[in-house]
């Protein structure tokens, strides 16, 4: 019998590749935030495994080495592998080109696996070939040099992560547990993604980019905060809800409250609203069996067409078959994006669809 400490066969494997010069942080996201994942029964849906380009000792960025147990074969066996960041990549960063070695490990990837790096892990991918012509990311400070020495990715500086199906990349050190979130929410469910961001205590979804963590010449002040008008609305999000209702929460002008809320939150007020709204939908489509004007109605987009409309531009799937998937414990297709609206500066539309 299988126990609930021990992966199940049927569990999806995950390598991590563990390069000279890593970062230990990262090294342990995937096992962090994977590992965490459970099916009803309480088994883990995820197996992870760390793999070397030789067994034994690996040094790090700190002041200790790790002992890796498996060699690259161990990447045969994956069916997502991860490249973690290392600062000793050599001739991945200066030149854009693999080591025979690492080339050679690279090798034993399956046709159809499952790619993912964090931060300057997307070199490696990159230096491989699989990001030509896909929309990738890395952390902010390497994003230009990045896009030069390697012009066929269409680099996008300004987000925590980018999916493109098979192969994902992250942005710098914590944007690895954004996007290990994200792949377990595309896989299971918003409902198991966020008890893993619970038990991690961690936001199940960040709001915005990295551009709001890029140092500015002048300091932003931070007298004032939008935290409540964001409290205010998660509580009335089957509502209609107005820009002037949220500036209201914060003593501001509705131009002032924009400004504010975009600079915190790196999203517009009905850009957030929305992805919100789409997140509680996410969970009723899971959990219940509500009927899909009720669903609607919920989660303030008024209609099933609306429902439909926000739902399918968010995940890429409609509801009926996202609720099919994962109430049967299946997975949906990648999350490409939030839906958006704008909200006026006076009384203007709701955020309804």
């Amino acid at each position: 019998m299988t126990s609930a400490a021990t992966p199940p066969p049927s569990a999806h494997r995950v390598v991590v590749l563990a390069l000279t010069g890593l970062l230990p942080f990262e090294l342990g996201i995937p096992h962090r935030i994977f590992g965490r994942a459970k099916d009803v029964a309480g088994l883990p849906l995820y197996e992870i495994l760390t793999c070397a380009l030789a067994p034994g000792p690996v040094r790090t960025d700190a002041d200790f080495s790790i002992d890796v147990e498996h060699g690259p074969e161990l990447l045969a066996t994956a069916d997502t592998v991860v490249v973690p960041a290392s600062y000793e990549l050599g001739p991945v960063y200066d030149e854009g080109r693999l080591t025979p070695e690492l080339a050679a490990a690279l090798a034993h990837i399956r046709p159809g696996t499952r790619l993912v790096s964090i931060c300057t892990g997307g070199y490696v991918l990159a230096a491989a070939g699989y990001l030509d012509g896909r929309r990738a990311t890395t952390h902010w400070s390497s994003a230009a040099h990045f896009q030069r020495l390697f012009p066929a990715v269409r680099v996008d500086p300004d987000v925590l992560y980018t999916d493109e199906g098979d192969v994902l990349t992250s942005a710098g050190v914590a944007a690895g547990i954004d996007l290990c979130l994200h792949i377990v929410r595309r896989d299971h469910g918003a409902g198991v993604a966020n008890d893993v961001a619970r038990r991690t205590v961690v936001p199940p979804h960040r709001d915005g980019g990295q551009a709001q963590f890029i140092e500015r010449p002048v300091p932003q002040s931070q007298a004032a905060s939008t935290t409540a008008a964001r409290a205010w609305v998660l509580d009335r999000l089957h509502e209609p809800v107005r820009l002037t209702d949220l500036a209201r929460q914060e003593a501001m002008s509705v131009r002032t409250f924009t400004r504010r809320f975009r600079e915190e939150s790196g999203v517009s007020p009905g850009q957030w609203i929305v992805m919100q709204r789409v997140e509680r939908a996410r969970q009723l489509l899971e959990r219940t069996d509500l009927p899909m004007e009720q669903v609607a109605r919920e989660t303030g987009f008024g209609s099933a067409q609306s429902l439909r409309k926000h739902v399918q531009a968010a995940i890429g799937v409609n509801p009926t078959a996202y609720r099919r998937t994962f109430q049967e414990g299946g997975r949906a297709g990648p999350v490409p994006g939030s839906g958006a609206l704008t909200l006026t500066e006076t009384d203007g539309p709701s955020v309804n669809g």
